[in-house]
């Protein structure tokens, strides 16, 4: 229980940080962002009296003095009011945020466990049997990992959809042909524009899992209590996943923790090169516009998706290695 709570104060510590650097970072930017939107309104009519106030409220500026400034900001964050978005104005950043996040946390988090599980799985079976046909395609899953994944995009991109037109060019789905819901034809038009997004994904980092977890396989057989085992004359099954595979997956686990809270961010180029409705693309969008709601919004949110998946992942490890729960 103490192991926990003291992993529930960090987080919180933590926490509250980001949600004051969240604060800040808006009126650190060169030029007050209400003036640089005034100015570009400027340009397209005169600007009404009451404007600024209008705009400040908007942006989740407030009022007042800096402290009291802060003081709304978390009353903000308690009632989940994010402000209105400037790019989709004038649409609450809460809406444009649950439109975005369902198809970026489906489509990545769904490649990134299938990436996880086929590379820990492959990476097992690689350090178990050194030296097989399966060991001497690790160094070829490793160079598919070198490429930068926006270019195996476009290589898929250009395969399945312009050289075999089989598959869509990009998209969350055919927007002319179905409506957005749960009925068979959306559902399967979904599945289709997600293909090549999610084959993006997972080609692109299947080799990382499955290196880290060979090379980490090769060093866990060597030790003592692995070495042991098979003294006793258990089975290679039990050896490979009771000793060697539970022990070496460690790094891996600290390593998902990472990935699994950053799925909420989505692939960014991905989804640029896929013109995919997730929070990449609508963070690009957000950055395109000076939409500084948006923007302060979506860190908000990775960052507490990232706390929170570290969290999990901590308290999982403290099951798993029963030494990270005593205290020094």
């Amino acid at each position: 229980m103490s192991y926990i709570l003291r992993k529930l104060g960090f987080y919180a510590v933590a926490a509250w940080v980001a949600i004051t650097v969240n604060f800040v970072l808006p009126r650190l930017i060169p030029g007050d962002p209400v003036q640089i939107i005034l100015a570009r309104q400027a340009q397209l009519g005169p600007v009404s009296p009451g404007q600024e106030e209008a705009l400040a409220t908007m942006l989740g500026l407030g009022d007042g003095n800096l402290l009291s400034q802060y003081v709304q900001y978390l009353g903000s964050l308690l009632r989940l009011d994010f402000g209105l978005s400037v790019t989709f104005y004038p649409t609450p950043v809460s809406s444009v945020l649950g439109d975005a996040v369902p198809w970026t946390v489906v489509l990545v988090g769904a490649a990134t466990l299938i990436s996880v599980a086929l590379g820990i799985t492959l990476g097992t079976l690689a350090g178990w049997r050194r030296g097989s046909w399966l060991d001497s395609l690790v160094p070829s899953t490793t160079f598919l990992a070198a490429i930068p994944y926006f270019w195996i995009a476009l290589l898929l991109l250009y395969l399945f959809a312009q050289v075999w037109p089989v598959l869509p060019l990009g998209g969350g789905y055919d927007e002319s042909a179905h409506e957005m819901g749960w009925n068979p034809g959306f559902v399967g038009s979904a599945l289709e524009h997600a293909v090549l997004p999610a084959a993006t994904i997972v080609v692109s980092s299947v080799g990382g899992w499955m290196l880290g977890m060979r090379n980490m396989m090769v060093s866990t057989l060597s030790e003592d209590y692995v070495t042991a085992a098979e003294a006793k004359g258990l089975r290679s099954r039990t050896v490979m996943i009771g000793y060697a595979a539970r022990n070496a997956v460690l790094p891996s686990v600290a390593g998902f923790a990472i990935t699994l809270g950053f799925i909420v961010s989505g692939s960014l180029l991905m989804e640029i090169v896929f013109s995919y409705p997730g929070m990449g693309f609508t963070l690009l969008q957000a950055v395109e516009n000076n939409d500084y709601p948006l923007m302060q919004a979506i860190f908000l949110m990775i960052t507490f998706t990232v706390l929170a998946a570290n969290f999990l992942v901590d308290l999982l490890y403290g099951f798993v290695d029963p030494r990270t729960r005593q205290a020094r």
